[in-house]
């Protein structure tokens, strides 16, 4: 008895290894499983999660419209989780191993999205530029809602790309199309902000240049201050020292020294006039002092010569 019992035992241990792995089998999910509960993740925004359990229903999919499928949103989760040199080598994949998948006609929208993200906004554009020409009017002249909604998207990152491009002027047409056009669309209040952001910076922007232009020109009038100030001064000295020679020698040719120095004293006035017109921007408090301490001394040094002539 004790040998049957024991006989016994082995051999339903021996089931129970050939049981087992049948077992097992049978409680793994599906590839379909696998790649709905992907999709469900991806829908949490459980992004990483997604691309795990997604990667799983691609390796063991039977079929190559399932692998297919597993990538697209592979790599619409990689795009959302950042991994966006990752998600373009996957949606990359899919054109390749199928074709005729039909998801191929949303392609170029998700990798302009990846190339705008990457700052690759040239090969974005073209991207979206073709994904928002392939939608065509129907029998009524008009998109479809769900084809403008998609349009409308597609224009609207194509505006991103340009904007960050600092093409402004063509980024707020585009939103503007947008505003116009596509009222419906979920970029309607994007495209509103945008279209704000751009005048903003068209303001900054004049500032900038009037504020360029302000300074340049004030260096230039200071140095044209400056200019006048040291002929000014050298006019006087001028003056001076025919006052001079005027009170050493006044037999000689005094009275066309006179009629000299008065000449020269109607220009000084007139350059004193200049300067004191056009001071107000560029001089402080200290150059206004010194042309008043300059027009006192023209002012005597034209009293002293009007003395000598009486």
């Amino acid at each position: 008895m004790a040998k049957f019992g024991y006989l016994s035992k082995i051999s339903l241990f021996l089931s129970l290894l050939l049981i087992l792995p049948w077992l097992s089998f049978a409680q793994q999910p599906s590839p379909e499983t696998r790649l709905r509960t992907g999709v469900e993740l991806y829908g949490q925004g459980k992004w990483r999660e997604a691309v795990l359990e997604l990667r799983r229903a691609q390796a063991e999919a039977p079929t190559t419209a399932m692998r297919g499928e597993a990538l697209f949103w592979i790599s619409l989760a990689g795009m959302a989780a950042g991994e966006y040199e990752q998600a373009l080598r996957d949606i990359t994949a899919l054109e390749e191993i199928d074709p005729r998948n039909p998801r191929i006609r949303e392609i170029p929208y998700h990798k302009g999205r990846i190339y705008y993200y990457l700052g690759r906004f040239d090969e974005a554009i073209i991207e979206l530029s073709a994904y928002a020409n392939s939608f065509r009017p129907g029998p009524s002249g008009v998109l479809s809602h769900a084809d403008s909604l998609k349009k409308a998207a597609a224009l609207y990152w194509t505006g991103e790309c340009l904007f960050f491009m600092n093409q402004l002027d063509v980024a707020s047409d585009i939103f503007s199309l947008i505003i116009r056009d596509y009222p419906l669309s979920p970029k309607f209040e994007a495209s509103t902000y945008r279209i704000a952001l751009i005048n903003q910076k068209r303001v900054e922007a004049e500032l900038l240049v009037l504020l360029r232009w302000t300074h340049e020109e004030a260096l230039r009038n200071m140095e044209d201050f400056r200019r006048r100030e040291t002929t000014y001064d050298q006019a006087l000295g001028a003056f001076q020292k025919q006052i001079a020679n005027l009170h050493e020698r006044p037999e000689e040719g005094y009275k066309e020294q006179l009629e000299l120095a008065e000449a020269r004293i109607r220009f000084l006035e007139n350059m004193l006039y200049q300067v004191t017109y056009e001071r107000e921007a560029v001089v402080t408090q200290e150059a206004d002092l010194r042309l008043h301490t300059l027009r006192d001394n023209a002012q005597e040094l034209e009293n002293l010569i009007q003395g000598n002539g009486k």
